[in-house]
């Protein structure tokens, strides 16, 4: 006996061994491969001053004297000759690829990387080059909120989703936000915002719909161009993507879109089409999938005929995170930029040098594209950031964009609500609001204000008989009542804290990339007939939220996502039904991403606000609506439908919502494709009948 444990435990012991063997040598291969290959590229961060007719310049190669590329006086084309001139090919080889995914994991690897940042473009020692970081901000900055050995927090503002600045229409608005956005960056560090996402809304469905901004090319485009151009006006460039025809995110990595060249150029290039000719952004972001069998990264025809030649785009293409699938084909299509850049590519980079399939002609001019960012960048002329954006102003600029872009979709009599209001807030969304999608468009912000502390926060104006403005309330709990304002029910509230404390776990919001594997989507608060006929009887109106999240990894579905659950339908109709029968009235707040169905209960409310995901201070804005200090004039971007099948894209939609596999970006190309109808390709057979031009042709 005592003779078969030994022999159980050496075998276990040998087991364990070679699972800590074989976990050091995948992390090792991890580890040099794609965190951590730059040990002989380490950035100058000393420089000697040069004075020269009363101005002083860095002397970034060390050589005494002041190189054209050096002066930021001189045009920015004969800077960019010059320092190509100096370079070596293998220093113009490391340009072509980023640093490696460790900044995005928090890595401080070296002491200039910003946490949070997802990519770089990589230094040149030699030349005193600097690192460029790039940083995900559709909705806002996203960086690490902490670091280590630092006490202090790095926040960032949400700001409202994509959806909801095109639902303002306001271009001088949407510049504000980019303004604000992009003095962040500034202020942390970040060179380049990974955004705008200007792909149309092809179909509902659309995990991402929520950073896009709408099914029409044109309001794209003027959308894009306001906030690429509010920005860019801090210095800090942007990487308008997803170039092009990115509109599932179900293999997303490898579906080849089908499109006819009329619906390619009248839908889906027209909005980028639009902000590059008005806004000229700092780069582009090729898009992972195919269109008509060829990947975006390695389309000549469309990043170097279209984007170039036709449209006059003068910066730098990069690829999206490991997209692509053969380095030099993507030098070679104009795709100047491979992020975030691994050791295999690099390899594959110098392989093709020797080979000739790579020559150094097509390398000089991604080069000169990379240079050009580099030596227009505020980092070349040694801008010191301070770590200290303006949270509090910005803050208020969210609050003011997100208010703009609320809609709303019926009004019976209810809004705005009176003074002195007992108000019953129903629904777990009503006191965890959502601030914006997830995956590359969240924010590490501050705080986020729920409708709950929207309305608490709301402050009330008592007029005289003239209108002036006499005195103005704050409320916050049953304990005002000698004041006039909103009342928040306390039962309502304790059944949701009682709910939330019986399912902690399933309230735990998972953070960064694990928020796209795991989403959050905690248990719906299911109302018996008689706590609902209790709430009712004490207080003057119910206010039902439903909230809808998405993300990147994912596509949406029918059943419980884009059709309310059963819970949800049950809380509408009873809620309506107690409140109607005393003569009371009901509004349903929709804190979305995207569309939803609204046909088949639209009639049991009398309010509809579509609040969508306001960033930060959402529950302050959507209070401003129901209080009527603001006046709602927000407009559908996109067409809500009676049933989704009646979109002309549903038959050619992957309608599953399969989840996003992490290995995905580390396959071949080739070793992905089964040829599966919307999940391998997908054919745009709508043609240019996307959304509204669909309903309109059809008549729906």
């Amino acid at each position: 006996m005592k003779r078969g444990w030994k022999i159980t435990l050496r075998i276990l012991g040998a087991l364990i061994l070679i699972l800590i063997v074989a976990s050091a040598i995948i992390w090792t291969y991890l580890k040099s491969s794609f965190l951590d290959f730059e040990d002989d590229y380490i950035e100058q961060s000393s420089f000697t001053e040069l004075s020269l007719n009363g101005e002083v310049f860095l002397d970034r190669n060390k050589n005494g004297r002041l190189d054209i590329y050096e002066n930021p006086n001189e045009p920015i084309e004969k800077r960019v000759s010059d320092v190509l001139s100096q370079m070596t090919l293998e220093e113009k080889l490391h340009l072509l690829k980023g640093s490696g995914i460790s900044s995005a994991m928090g890595s401080d690897y070296v002491p200039t990387a910003i946490p949070g940042a997802v990519g770089t473009i990589v230094p040149t020692p030699r030349l005193g080059l600097p690192t460029i970081y790039l940083s995900d901000g559709p909705a806002g900055l996203r960086i690490e909120s902490t670091r280590k050995g630092s006490d202090r927090t790095y926040y960032a503002t949400a700001f409202p989703i994509g959806t909801q600045l095109a639902s303002t229409w306001n271009t001088e608005l949407v510049y504000k936000v980019g303004q604000a956005m992009g003095s962040e960056a500034r202020s942390y560090g970040v060179d380049v915002i990974l955004g705008p996402g200007a792909n149309i809304q092809r179909h509902p469905f659309c995990g991402r719909n929520f950073e896009y901004f709408s099914e029409d090319p044109y309001l794209t485009g003027f959308i894009g161009s306001s906030i690429v151009n509010g920005i860019e006006s801090n210095g800090v460039g942007t990487s308008l993507k997803h170039f092009v025809a990115n509109n599932q995110e179900t293999n997303r990595n490898y579906n080849n879109s089908i499109v006819s060249e009329r619906a390619l150029r009248e839908i889906y290039l027209k909005g980028f089409e639009l902000i590059i000719k008005n806004s000229q952004p700092w780069t582009v972001m090729s898009s992972y999938n195919k269109v008509n069998g060829t990947y975006v990264a390695e389309s000549r025809e469309l990043l170097t005929g279209i984007l170039r030649k036709e449209w006059q785009f003068n910066g730098l293409v990069m690829s999206d995170w490991f997209g692509g699938n053969d380095a030099v084909a993507m030098i070679n299509a104009g795709n100047d930029l491979l992020e975030p850049g691994t050791k295999l590519q690099w390899d594959a980079l110098k392989e093709g040098v020797d080979n000739e399939t790579l020559k150094e002609t097509e390398i000089n001019i991604s080069v000169s594209r990379i240079l050009r960012l580099i030596l227009g960048s505020n980092k070349m002329n040694n801008f010191k950031y301070d770590e200290n954006p303006d949270l509090e102003k910005h803050a208020e600029i969210t609050r003011s964009s997100a208010n703009e872009g609320i809609v709303l979709l019926k009004n019976n009599n209810v809004l705005p609500v009176q003074q002195t209001a007992k108000v019953a807030l129903f629904g777990i969304t009503s006191y965890d609001f959502i601030s914006g999608g997830y995956g590359s468009g969240d924010v590490n912000e501050a705080y986020s204000v729920s409708l709950e502390e929207g309305l608490a926060n709301s402050r009330v104006k008592i007029n005289n008989s003239k209108g002036d403005v006499i005195e103005t309330f704050q409320i916050s709990s049953e304990a005002d009542t000698n004041r006039p304002g909103f009342i928040i029910d306390s039962e309502a509230k304790s059944l949701y804290q009682s709910h939330k404390s019986l399912n902690a776990d399933l309230f735990v919001k998972p953070q960064g990339l694990s928020a796209m594997f795991d989403p959050y989507n905690p248990p719906e608060l299911a109302y018996t007939e008689e706590q609902i006929n209790s709430i009712s009887k004490k207080t003057d109106i119910g206010i039902i939220t439903i909230g809808r999240n998405s993300g990147e990894g994912g596509d949406r579905v029918t059943i419980d996502d884009f059709e309310l659950k059963d819970v949800e339908k049950e809380t509408i109709k009873n809620v309506a039904s107690a409140y109607h029968a005393q003569g009371k009235k009901v509004i349903v707040v929709l804190n979305v991403g995207g569309v939803v169905e609204t046909s088949s209960w639209k009639n049991e409310v009398d309010g509809i606000i579509l609040a969508w995901q306001g960033g930060q201070e959402g529950g302050n804005s959507v209070a401003d609506i129901i209080s009527g200090k603001v006046n709602p004039s927000g407009k559908l971007p996109m067409t809500f439908p009676v049933n989704v099948s009646d979109h002309a894209s549903h038959k050619n939609y992957p309608l599953d919502g399969l989840p996003m596999n992490m290995l995905d970006f580390f396959k071949s190309r080739d070793e992905n494709y089964s040829d599966i109808k919307n999940i391998d390709y997908t054919i745009y057979e709508e043609d240019v009948y996307v959304g509204y031009r669909h309903f309109d042709k059809a008549g729906i």
